[in-house]
């Protein structure tokens, strides 16, 4: 018995690295194939076909998107709205399969890296950040602040937070970006006698029930819509009920959970890590807190100012993981300048916060070297192609609850919002008038499937959100399954109605 308790659950990276093999292991069982891509080019004011041996250029007219039975208006291409290639129905085609070996399995984290750069300096720029911003001592000032004003009442900031986070799910698709919130928000939760689990909860879930429901997601909701050939506000009712009614689910689940740990904190999930967590994120002694000075007041605004700037950027001017990147770069230097931090200690202070998310980095490069596999092992067409084709005959609530369970498990082979709308909404979405419902349907289970599995896909977000804490995998799953069948249940009962009335 002593020996089974001395197993451990593998790391994160040890977790990615064994599905990686996996997904290497898959490419030499699952068909090679492809769909036909359609991309639209500005310049030339022309659409181009990629087939399976030849490229060929077509006029960017309505009636080239009849000719492949795509329901899409011509507009959407031209003027922005759909600026990736999408998959051309009925164009399946198997090719030479291509195996990922050894070499490949070895190379796909340097890979995933690579391709994932611009949100690892994101999270290296962030983890500097915040190292400056518990340097300069403000940040001990405000949470000590911020805990007497909520004492007796630290619920709120569960309250609050898990809101606010799932408006900026459901409205722009905050995701990657809450990496920036964790290192902030876990001192805070704890100086409020709750655990780390509860603050990753509040900010993750709040994430994922936002996503789940998008409603103005220009990258899920619009996208998908256009791919669909449908306007976004078609569903948005169902949306609606779904983010509100999954909301008061979620919050009441995570303020059970946290106020059992506040009464009794052996009931925390983690509770053999508190002194761990503790040190990595030191609690602040209310009776000798460094009081809250102009000077801190000054670099908690700027601070604060840094995320407000971050969200309006992605949310109004396009702005990617360059720009945000950069406020939080030109954030730290204002920061320190405030703080009067000699130069030689701004340096070392920044690398060291940089340090402290540098296996976080990791994680979401070697998360993205799992996509590269499957990309050039050439079976994510072919997965979206045979799960198509699991739908013919069925009786529509049966097809409904199918494709919610379909766009789950391709969320794991493609766990991008937008790539996955472009690759499989031309396709799936005219599986919806064979069996006579709205494809506004098709475009809601692609959102609830792809917004339930998130709360535990390994190639998304959460290893990366769990690594912050050093929380592992298997506790996570501990914690939030329950929720995971209790939303399934609910959604499930959703869609049915939606498609009977």
């Amino acid at each position: 018995m002593s020996s089974l308790k001395a197993i451990k659950f593998p790391t994160a990276l040890t977790v990615l690295l064994i599905i990686a093999g996996v997904v290497a292991f898959l490419t030499y069982i699952i068909p090679a194939g492809k769909y036909d891509r359609l991309t639209y080019h500005s310049d030339s004011d022309t659409f181009s076909q990629e087939k399976k041996t030849e490229t060929l250029i077509l006029p960017a007219t309505q009636e080239t998107l009849e000719h492949f039975d795509i329901k899409i208006p011509i507009e959407k291409f031209k003027n922005g709205d759909i600026w990736k290639p999408i998959g051309i129905p009925n164009t399946y085609h198997t090719l030479d399969s291509q195996p990922q070996g050894v070499m490949a399995f070895i190379q796909s984290p340097i890979k995933g890296i690579m391709e994932a750069i611009d949100v690892i300096l994101f999270v290296l720029i962030i983890g500097g950040f915040i190292g400056i911003m518990n340097f300069s001592g403000a940040f001990e000032a405000g949470i000590s602040s911020l805990a007497k004003t909520l004492q007796g009442r630290e619920y709120i900031l569960i309250i609050v937070i898990t809101i606010l986070i799932g408006i900026g799910g459901t409205t722009f698709g905050l995701a990657e970006e809450t990496i920036a919130f964790y290192p902030i928000l876990i001192p805070v939760f704890l100086a409020a006698k709750y655990d780390a689990m509860v603050a990753l909860a509040s900010i993750y879930i709040g994430s994922c029930i936002g996503t789940l429901a998008s409603t103005v997601n220009p990258f899920c909701t619009i996208i998908a819509s256009d791919a669909a050939g449908i306007n976004w506000t078609t569903g948005l009712t169902t949306r609606l009920v779904v983010l509100v009614l999954g909301l008061i689910i979620c919050l009441l689940y995570i303020i059970r959970y946290a106020q059992r740990v506040k009464n009794d904190p052996s009931k925390s999930i983690v509770f053999e890590q508190k002194e761990d967590i503790e040190l990595r994120f030191p609690l602040t002694n209310l009776d000798s807190a460094v009081k809250l000075t102009a000077k801190y007041k000054l670099i908690l605004i700027i601070f604060s100012l840094c995320f407000v700037v971050m969200i309006y950027g992605v949310s109004q001017l396009d702005w990617w993981f360059l720009e945000m990147t950069t406020v939080f770069l030109v954030g730290a230097i204002l920061i320190g300048v405030i703080a009067r931090i000699k130069e030689a200690t701004f340096v070392d202070t920044f690398i060291k916060g940089a340090n402290d998310l540098l296996g976080v980095a990791f994680i979401i490069g070697i998360a993205r070297g799992v996509t590269v596999l499957m990309e050039d092992g050439l079976i994510s067409d072919s997965l979206l192609f045979y799960a198509s084709s699991l739908t013919d005959g069925m009786n529509k609530g049966v097809f409904i609850n199918a494709m919610l369970y379909i766009y789950s498990g391709l969320s794991f082979f493609i766990p991008s919002s937008s790539g996955m709308a472009v690759l499989t909404m031309p396709i799936m979405a005219p599986l919806a008038d064979g069996v006579g419902i709205g494809r506004d349907l098709v475009v809601n289970a692609y959102q609830f499937g792809m917004g339930i599995f998130a709360f535990i896909n390994p190639t998304g977000l959460i290893l990366a959100s769990l690594a912050i804490v050093k929380i592992g995998f298997d506790k996570w799953l501990r914690f939030v399954m329950p929720l995971v069948g209790i939303l399934l249940i609910f959604i499930m009962i959703v869609l049915t109605i939606s498609v009977y009335i």
